[in-house]
């Protein structure tokens, strides 16, 4: 594996090289960014499709991306695939003490390992920062990830620290009750909107919606649930009850458009039917 590997590499070098290929050569680190985005979003469709064969080849590409900053990492001479690899294996020894320790446990819970994990990274934040004192016990999410799963990965770390809504019956009624007083909000904020618009209502607005979104995804991860997985696998079915009534439309010589919402709302019902059938339409 080592030799394909290498191969790899060097077929990565030779692209980015003076006789290389004029496309692989101009890019950059920010020209890459949407590219390595969008192959991590291909990664989790073709494990929602269940395709092994795709799988391996949009893995690939993830890892295409990751050669690829490697390079322009050994032309500026900062650091080479080879310091990706050994970092990433240093960290995972240090994340695990569990195992590779002279003491290792093999009665650890997967609950203690994260809990562990995380004390680790605050310790190794703490050890790089200048005055040697641990950061927020939030730090480490991405401003650049998706809206929902920031939401989420921040709730995560909060919890972590002790900040959270109690576990049980009582935590659940009260993050229902949250979101009954977020669409309250919402309502309330929609009237002053109403009666007299401008940009300051608007954005209270927003802000009320965005309050309501923080508490349903409260309420996901609860239940143990990952709101981002939920709503993808919504959207997802949304595409295909869509698509399914598109066809159906065009089957009776009609398009979706030109029929009425209750017309439209027989093929939907239709298409959900379907999809609980396991047919198409």
């Amino acid at each position: 594996m080592s030799n394909r590997f290498d191969e790899v590499v060097a077929i990565m070098a030779r692209l980015r090289g003076d006789s290389g290929c004029p496309w692989d050569r101009k890019q950059t680190r920010e020209s890459l960014k949407s590219y390595l985005i969008e192959e991590a979003y291909e990664v989790l469709e073709t494990i929602d499709a269940q395709d092994d064969r795709k799988l391996k080849e949009e893995l690939g590409d993830v890892l295409l991306q990751i050669l690829f900053h490697a390079e322009i990492g050994r032309e500026r001479q900062t650091f080479t695939i080879e310091d990706v690899l050994q970092t990433l294996a240093e960290k995972l020894i240090r994340r695990h003490p569990h195992v590779f320790s002279e003491s290792p446990s093999d009665t650890i819970t997967a609950a203690e390992v994260l809990h562990r994990w995380e004390e680790i990274k605050q310790q190794e934040k703490a050890q790089q920062s200048e005055d040697g004192e641990e950061g927020s016990a939030i730090d480490g999410v991405p401003k650049a990830l998706p809206a929902l799963l920031r939401a989420y990965q921040l709730q995560l770390k909060a919890a972590h620290v002790g900040f959270d809504w109690p576990e049980g019956e009582t935590g659940y009624r009260q993050i229902l009750e949250k979101i009954q007083e977020e669409l309250q909000e919402v309502g309330a904020t929609r009237t002053e909107y109403l009666q007299g618009p401008h940009d300051r209502s608007l954005r209270r607005l927003e802000d009320e919606i965005g309050d309501l979104l923080f508490a349903v995804v409260n309420l996901a991860r609860h239940l143990k649930l990952n709101p981002e997985e939920a709503l993808r696998r919504t959207a997802n079915r949304f595409t295909e009850r869509f698509t399914s009534m598109e066809a159906a439309a065009k089957q009776q010589g009609h398009r979706l458009s030109d029929m009425t919402l209750k017309e439209q709302e027989v093929l939907w019902e239709q298409a959900k039917a379907a999809e609980r059938k396991g047919t198409g339409p």
